[in-house]
């Protein structure tokens, strides 16, 4: 998966939103006024920043080298996923719909309800 999947694929979840807080170079994903996804470019490396449950982050970061902890996020939750191949795009698409996901979640049912219905 390319950059251009992966924003592609982010805006086809539901109530999804693209803006520009950090600058024209780091264009981030919400849902709900939520960030759940951000696109960057670490080490001259394509990437892109998921959350997702800290529980399970070590266990992600371990089993694959292109995962590691967010770059300028909170490293308990965020993680930093490189875009150059190594990974199977079955994947990042599980890990962009966990964290979509977990911030949908977190909305209150009100806001969940009207992300959901729009």
């Amino acid at each position: 998966m390319d950059i251009d999947q992966a924003r592609a694929y982010f805006l086809e979840k539901k109530g999804a939103v693209e803006k520009r807080p950090f600058g024209p170079e780091v264009p981030v994903f919400k849902v709900g006024g939520k960030m759940f996804a951000l696109i960057n470019s670490h080490e001259n490396r394509p990437s892109i920043n998921l959350k997702h449950a800290k529980d399970n982050n070590e266990m992600l970061r371990s089993a694959h080298e292109e995962i590691i902890p967010g770059y300028h996020m909170n490293k308990s939750w965020w993680n930093t996923v490189y875009l150059d191949g190594a990974l199977p795009d079955a994947l990042i698409c599980d890990l962009i719909d966990a964290s979509y996901d977990l911030v949908l979640n977190s909305l209150t049912k009100t806001k969940q309800k009207e992300v959901l219905s729009g």
